[in-house]
């Protein structure tokens, strides 16, 4: 799962009545789905029974910055270019680069433009194949496991892979460089419009006129403008990448899920928590005693806090037997899932968290955005084009238009249908949900996770999902899911082109 927004791992997780998105979510950088908080050096020793002790050997934090010698955007020219990228992680990128192929100015403003993102993204297989992104994956595993309970599991015969987050940056800045791109290192902190064009005000003092201007900001909604209350579900987790003296998993096949509570037997109070708000185990082995952890909410509103979640994977690691030597990076991640979409259309253009594209059931979102890029780039070459008839206001509408068509925002709709389910549910709940998830056809869950089914077959999704339930997990999702369900309907019979 897509990794997307990075906290310091000294701070707890902030209610989001508190002050979340500002004191959280502002990562220019990065992150999309999605995983975070890159620290390279190394500290050794033993996990003990505690969630201080698995800290004591996270190593500080080091940035690490690609070898490039990026061409400047020269602000005393007073050009105007075509367009403004804001924010320089994938989905920036990807747009930058592909705007640029078509002969349009780009200038690209991000306050660590080579900075190497700190977020480990983990994709299937099939999605970055589609997009010719297989040189950018370092790690691949045949398939999946899904550890439903003590007794059942399930194999999903699906590859999936670990992004090289360095090789895709890589990729991205020399093509963007080859293009003729510009970069500018800072903040955006305003932007003024007037009919034909926009100004970005930095916070080093430049300003930058362009023509369209694209918000890839993340969550920090740096530029796009909402206007409904904000109230997502959030997916927190909490990971390291470890070497230890041995894993009782097979190295041929990641785990997506494992919901088994047996390491808790020992925890009434953890175990009572974790019965009410379950929290499962994302774990990628790279070989017999080097391995990726990740305890993580799947949703909850608000966020389990940080600690709960530590202490929870230091329970899990006690009970497998996982003896951590030393932990070579850890994350904090939290990212924020359903809720509104922004006003559509507005004058600021948007890509990824900032544009509402995390997926509203799952927190995926890298290879849904990387596969948006061409369309919100072909969407702003078109209308850049030569006669350049359509300017302003009214080339931003085409372009939200050609993002955000209907059938996407009806999809939306009902990943959120989804995810107000998945709310409610406690951990035999959830479990017996995807006891028949995994259940399905492989195209109806494949197509769900990766953003591929719209409205009339996600109809046929839903069904089938009923009929391989449980009559249990059957009474749950109609009382549960009919208020949601009834939201769901409304809001589509009220959202028209």
């Amino acid at each position: 799962m897509d990794t997307l927004l990075k906290t310091h791992n000294k701070l707890e997780f902030l209610h989001p009545l508190h002050g979340f998105s500002e004191k959280v979510s502002n990562w220019n950088s990065s992150k999309q789905e999605l995983r975070c908080g890159l620290r390279k050096s190394y500290r050794t020793g033993r996990v003990k029974a505690s969630s201080s002790a698995l800290l004591e050997l996270v190593p500080e934090t080091k940035k690490e910055n690609l070898e490039f010698e990026l061409p400047l955007y020269d602000p005393s020219k007073g050009l105007v270019v075509d367009l403004a990228v804001v924010g320089g992680g994938p989905a920036g990128l990807a747009v930058a680069q592909q705007v640029s192929e078509a002969g349009l100015s780009v200038c690209s403003i991000d306050p660590s433009p080579k900075l190497i993102w700190p977020n480990n993204y983990g994709v299937w297989v099939d999605e970055f194949e589609a997009m010719d992104l297989l040189d950018c994956l370092d790690t691949t595993w045949s398939g999946a496991v899904v550890f439903i309970d003590e007794q059942s599991k399930k194999d999903l015969d699906r590859p999936y892979g670990r992004v090289n987050r360095k090789q895709l940056k890589s990729k991205m800045l020399q093509k963007c460089i080859s293009n003729g791109v510009k970069f500018h290192q800072a903040k955006v902190n305003n932007v003024i419009h007037d009919e034909e064009k926009s100004l970005l005000i930095c916070n080093d003092g430049v300003t930058i006129q362009a023509s369209v201007v694209l918000d890839a900001t993340g969550f920090s909604r740096c530029l796009v403008q909402y206007d409904k209350p904000y109230n997502p579900g959030y997916q927190v987790a909490y990971g390291i990448l470890a070497e230890v003296e041995e894993h009782p998993f097979d190295v041929d096949k990641m785990v997506f899920m494992d919901w088994r509570d047996s390491h808790l037997k020992n925890s009434p109070e953890l175990k009572e928590r974790n019965s009410k708000i379950p929290t499962f185990l994302y774990a990628m082995p790279f070989s017999s005693n080097r391995i990726f952890l990740e305890e993580t909410s799947l949703v909850a509103r608000p966020g389990l806090p940080m600690k709960d979640i530590q202490e929870r994977l230091v329970a899990r690691l006690r009970h497998l037997g996982i003896k951590v030597k030393s932990i070579e990076e850890d994350e904090h991640c939290v990212i924020p899932m359903g809720g509104p979409l922004p006003v559509l259309p507005q004058r600021v253009v948007g890509i990824g968290g900032t544009a509402g594209m995390v997926h509203p059931s799952t927190g995926y979102m890298v290879a849904r955005t990387l596969a948006a890029a061409p369309i919100v780039a072909n969407a702003i070459v078109q209308y850049l084009g030569s006669d350049r008839s359509v300017s302003g206001n009214e080339l931003s509408a085409e372009v939200w238009k050609d993002l955000w068509p209907i059938q996407r925002r009806r999809q939306r709709e009902f990943f959120c249908f989804g995810m107000s389910i998945l709310l409610k549910l406690d951990l035999n709940a959830t479990r017996r949900f995807f006891n028949a998830f995994f259940d399905l056809e492989p195209r109806y869950w494949h197509g769900f996770l990766s953003s591929r089914l719209f409205l009339p077959d996600l109809v046929f999704f839903g069904l089938s999902l009923f009929s391989h339930a449980s009559n249990a997990s059957r009474l749950e999702i109609m009382g549960k899911g009919t208020i949601p369900l009834v939201k769901m309907i409304n809001n589509l019979i009220q959202d028209r082109d």
